[in-house]
């Protein structure tokens, strides 16, 4: 018998819809500054694939937002602070949600090539249960579709924890985890395939850790957009990710690539 990989789980935002992952990133700043502390898109963006009340937590925790908000609110965020920002900030992007599932370059053709190779299809997400029917509805109307999704607040902890991921092996009867390739385009998702047992592969092109719109990267100076690129090719090395993609076109090669480690004999664990 082949050891061959049996099943993928894709992130979502920055992964395969809203090309650099910007819904949740717009409002994030928003809510803040609505709290009079402006922070940085790189602030908003350094916690991404956490559940967003987490995501919360964690910008409210690096010491010059916290700096800001004591010069500010005359104390640190408080327990009550995050929470009310997370009020603020559920029905602000639900407003939006709509507009941010179109499926990246290449996702809908890669799918296919998966399912053609009888690949079983997860996936798992910062995104609430309720956030994620809006983003599956209108990704689907557009194509795209996983077999499986499992979202923060259906586990008992969200990412880095490997548990969305185990939730998705128990609905797609897969196992072992070795067998299994978790693809994300953050260092949260890196951590949560790795936690996992799992492949962990990363993609550039189009992710939240690039950074930029698809715009941006069309029409940026080929110099500089290198640049970006390997500087965030490095981050998600860093991280501790097995393979890191421009994009998600490369992903069936990269399958051939592992199922060959896998029937030599290689593992996961080898390589971490």
């Amino acid at each position: 018998m082949t050891n061959n990989i049996k099943g993928i789980i894709f992130d979502w935002a920055g992964t395969t819809v809203d090309y650099g992952c910007f819904a949740p990133v717009q409002v994030f700043r928003e809510v803040f500054y609505n709290r009079n502390v402006e922070i940085t898109y790189e602030e908003a963006r350094a916690p991404m694939g956490l559940l967003k009340i987490d995501h919360i937590r964690a910008i409210c925790d690096m010491d010059r937002v916290k700096e800001e908000w004591i010069s500010v609110h005359g104390k640190a965020p408080t327990k009550k602070d995050v929470e009310r920002l997370y009020e603020d900030f559920e029905p602000m992007l639900f407003s939006i949600l709509e507009h941010y599932a179109e499926p990246l370059p290449h996702v809908l053709d890669t799918m296919n090539s998966l399912r053609n190779a009888g690949i079983a299809i997860g996936s798992t997400t910062g995104y609430t249960e309720e956030m994620m029917h809006v983003i599956a509805r209108e990704a689907q109307h557009q194509g795209y579709e996983p077999d499986h999704i499992v979202t923060s607040t259906e586990a008992p902890a969200g990412r880095p924890y490997p548990w969305m991921c185990y939730m998705n092996a128990m609905r797609m009867n897969v196992y072992p985890m070795k067998q299994m390739i978790k693809v994300g385009d953050t260092v949260t998702d890196i951590k949560e395939g790795l936690n996992a047992g799992m492949w962990s592969v990363a993609t550039i092109l189009g992710s939240s850790t690039l950074g930029l719109s698809k715009e941006s990267v069309e029409t940026m100076e080929p110099d500089n957009l290198s640049e970006r690129v390997e500087a965030a090719r490095k981050k998600l090395y860093d991280a501790g990710a097995h393979f890191v993609l421009d994009d998600i076109s490369e992903l069936p090669a990269l399958i051939d690539h592992i199922n060959k480690k896998l029937n030599e004999g290689e593992h996961t664990a080898l390589l971490s």
